[in-house]
């Protein structure tokens, strides 16, 4: 897929089938994901893979906006580590953008998914981290579950020319 092909037509997708996602997707994915840019170059992220029915089926009761997670595939967590990069907002930042080609690639591959936000909502970060049995300087900052689409959004123009300045405001 093209570049501007995939940023233009990759919609969040809340209904998947019950296809199985491979490993070796999830693997190219967050290879992608691994290769965001972050700030000094510190790679801040660790990434969670869920793929056990029993733990998609509990993030529901965790993030009020996750219900597709009981059709997913497969969910991956990004979260931010602040052994490697204790600054908060580099971390978070740097995660954004890991989630960002995470979700690209996994519209690059012919998967679906949607980005959850975990981050700075307390509960759902506490929630995640007793699920996931996360160590205190790994924070969960999003949840982007996976799978084959079940439904197909509509692009949409997005487009605002008027919320673009030249020099200046």
């Amino acid at each position: 897929m093209e570049l501007f092909e995939a940023i233009f037509t990759r919609r969040s997708v809340r209904k998947f089938t019950n296809q199985q996602v491979s490993l070796e997707l999830l693997e190219k994915t967050l290879k992608a994901a691994m290769y965001a840019p972050s700030g000094r170059n510190m790679q801040s992220w660790q990434f969670v893979v869920i793929n056990q029915r029993s733990l998609l089926d509990s993030i529901p009761k965790i993030h009020p906006y996750a219900e597709m997670a009981y059709q997913a595939a497969a969910a991956v967590v990004v979260c931010g580590d602040e052994s490697i990069q204790p600054s908060e907002p580099r971390w978070a930042i740097n995660c954004a953008n890991a989630t960002m080609n995470l979700l690209l690639a996994i519209h690059g591959v012919g998967l679906s998914a949607v980005w959850c936000g975990l981050y700075p909502d307390s509960s759902r970060q506490i929630g995640f981290r007793t699920l996931l049995k996360l160590p205190n300087h790994i924070h969960p900052f999003a949840l982007v579950p996976i799978g084959y689409a079940d439904e197909s959004p509509e692009p949409g123009e997005r487009f605002l020319p008027d919320r673009i300045h030249y020099n200046q405001w």
